[in-house]
């Protein structure tokens, strides 16, 4: 990673600060990591893997943002991607726009990711029926949802983990 006032550790995924750091900047440094980690070719195969990158650059978002991690067949990230921005408390999400950047990105399989502003990660009723009508409308495309993954600064809850899907 290149950033002015870091460079590489001698152990592999280190780093060493040059020069005094504000608090900006090191959530700047997290977010620049955790879109790394989020990047094409990285595979994924449990939800702890994306927990921490996700809550890094999504719980201090003050507005709901719907996105989707597009996968391929062997789970490895095609692209993570902001598909809706709501309010404080709700976003509208569209399952035919969210197919067809699905199938735009030749995606295997998705993993939904949305943010609480609020802090509390508990999936609502209405995050319940949207992710099952998704799945419905990507499973036509034989696209499956692996997981959805709710954000919020208390932690982040799997709806796999959780027997939702």
């Amino acid at each position: 990673m290149t950033h002015c006032k870091l460079v590489a550790g001698e152990v592999a995924g280190t780093y060493r600060v040059t020069a005094p750091v504000t608090e900006a900047e090191l959530l700047q440094i997290a977010q620049r990591l955790a879109r790394r980690r989020l990047a094409r070719g990285r595979k994924l195969t449990q939800p702890a893997l994306a927990f921490e990158y996700l809550q890094v650059l999504l719980q201090e978002v003050e507005h709901e943002v719907f996105s989707a991690i597009f996968l391929n067949t062997q789970h490895r990230v095609i692209r993570f991607e902001e598909l809706f921005r709501g309010t404080i408390d709700s976003a509208s999400v569209y399952p035919r726009e969210v197919v067809k950047k699905a199938l735009a990105c030749n995606s295997a399989a998705v993993i939904l990711v949305h943010n609480h502003p609020s802090g509390d990660p508990e999936p609502s009723d209405a995050d319940r029926r949207i992710t099952q009508r998704l799945k419905e409308a990507l499973g036509l495309m034989e696209i499956r949802v692996i997981d959805h993954i709710v954000v919020g600064s208390e932690g982040c809850v799997s709806f796999a983990e959780r027997g939702y899907l």
